[in-house]
This record gives structure tokens, sequence and C-alpha cells, in this order.
């Protein structure tokens, strides 16, 4: 939901319920939040949506994120970005994250990012309340490297359920240097942000590959990246950043389609621009 408020026709409760009920329809459920998307403003439309279609609070799941004050945002005379993975701050943000999105529980809460001054026993204490409270239901970080999401678990009983963070074929050295196996051993699940690449496939992937791609398998560009990353085992959650139907319809059939595993390891080469070791 990070670019809700890209989308002003969507900003009207009404029709933003609508648009919930057309991802429900397809069987997504999931949507993600933060606390610093549209400066919780994306957190309040969507709330307000929640209210104009009562029923879809126990239809969709949310997730959101804390820990990032954005340099606009800091009342210090410093006006720096930084990070607040503190308690206070935290059960502050997860009362001020249930308001702005009219819910009584959020699904899953992450941490967003990695704080090198992160009181990893305070934080957890504070996300067990909120466990112990019912104002959340599992708790995950977001961008994280093994060994700190390790250090975080190890001060807490709860279990780590996922890591949000960069996964796609334009981003893929996680899959060479043991980080996505760390993931798995561990058992988080990926939740892959940008997984379309960034756009970047029909400037990086010679158009004749590419074109071979879409008449052996019948999928766009969106589609085949939207495949390739859930071929990898554990199968990666896609954290699609747009919202426009066409582009969730090509997700879609991407996320029904088995590449040619030839195909996969071409996409990945033309990607990275090296032949596979």
């Amino acid at each position: 939901m990070m670019r809700l408020l890209d989308h002003p026709d969507l900003c009207r409760p009404a029709r933003l319920a609508e648009w919930i009920h057309g991802r429900l329809d397809e069987g997504l459920t999931v949507f993600d939040h933060a606390d610093i998307y549209g400066d919780g403003e994306c957190e309040r439309v969507f709330g307000e949506a929640l209210m104009a279609s009562p029923e879809l609070r126990q239809k969709v799941q949310l997730i959101s994120k804390a820990g990032i004050v954005p340099a606009h945002r800091d009342p210090s005379p410093w006006t720096t970005k930084h990070y607040r993975a503190e308690a206070d701050y935290f059960s502050g943000a997860i009362d001020q994250s249930l308001s702005r999105l009219r819910v009584e529980q959020i699904h899953t809460f992450l941490i967003h990012r990695p704080d090198p001054l992160l009181d990893a026993e305070s934080l957890a204490r504070a996300l067990e309340r909120a466990v112990t409270a019912g104002k959340i239901q599992h708790i995950g970080v977001s961008n994280f490297l093994p060994e700190q999401w390790r250090w975080f678990q190890k001060n807490t009983g709860l279990p780590l359920v996922c890591n949000q963070s960069e996964l796609s074929l334009s981003h893929s050295e996680p899959l060479v240097d043991g980080t996505y196996e760390a993931h798995l051993n561990d058992g988080l699940r990926w939740l892959a942000w940008s997984p379309l690449a960034g756009g970047t496939l029909p400037g990086s992937v010679p158009e004749s590959l590419l074109q071979a791609a879409r008449e052996a398998t019948g999928l766009c560009e969106t589609g085949l990246a939207i495949a390739w990353l859930r071929q990898l085992p554990g199968a990666p959650i896609p954290v699609l950043g747009s919202m426009r139907e066409a582009r969730i319809e090509a997700a879609l059939e991407g996320a029904r389609t088995v590449l040619p595993r030839p195909l996969w390891f071409a996409l990945l080469e033309a990607m990275r621009q090296t032949a596979v070791p």
C-alpha cells in the first residue's frame, strides 16, 4: 500500500473498499503497510475503506511496520533520518497503526530496519506484551541479515515469521551468498519487496530472449519476474508495489506458472550479464 496516495481515484473509501473486494476475489488477502507510507496517510485511507465496508475486517490480513523516522519527521535540531527500535516507540507505533487502520488486531508487525542501537531484550518484551494483549498476532523483521534477526530471535520466545527484504531478478545476490538458505533454515518466510526487478527487465534482458519466453509461457515481463521468484524453494511472497489491476492480474498469472528450468537460468544469466558459472 506504499503507493496508495499515487492513485487519488482509489482514495475514496467506497472505491478503495471495492478495490479490496476485487483483490480478495482473486485470492489476495494480505495488504502491506508501514507507518511511514504517506506519513501514516496510507493506513488512514485504508482504515476508512474498512469502515465503509466493515465485513472486510474479517477477510483481510494486515502487515505493518515501524522503526524508521524520516528526516522531515525528526523534531530534533539535527533533522536526520534515523531508526527507533525502542520499546516505548514501538508500543506507541502499534497503537497508532491500529487507530489509523480502524482494526483491533494487526496480523503481522515488523521491525522495519535493523537498528544498530537496538536494545533487543526491551523491544522483545514490548512486542510480547502487544501479542498477549491481542494487538498483533505475529512478529517479523524487514531488511534484516541473518545474524541480525538471529540476535533478536535469541531475545524472545515469539517466532519471527518473516523477513521482508529485496529479492528479484535484478537483486539476486541473496541466492549466492547464503542469505536465502538462512531464511529456509531458520523458518522465516521471505516477503520480497521490489519483486518486479524495478521494471528493468525490458532494458536488461535481450528482446529475443523475452520474445522466446513469451512464446513458451504466454507471460509478459511482469509474469516472468513473478514466476521466476515463486519458483525458488519456499516460494517467496512477492510484495507488489503496483495497484494497477492489469499488473496484478499479470503477476497472478506468473505465480501460477512454472518456468522451464533452462529458461529460469537464462533469465538470471541475462540480468546478471554474466554466464552461469
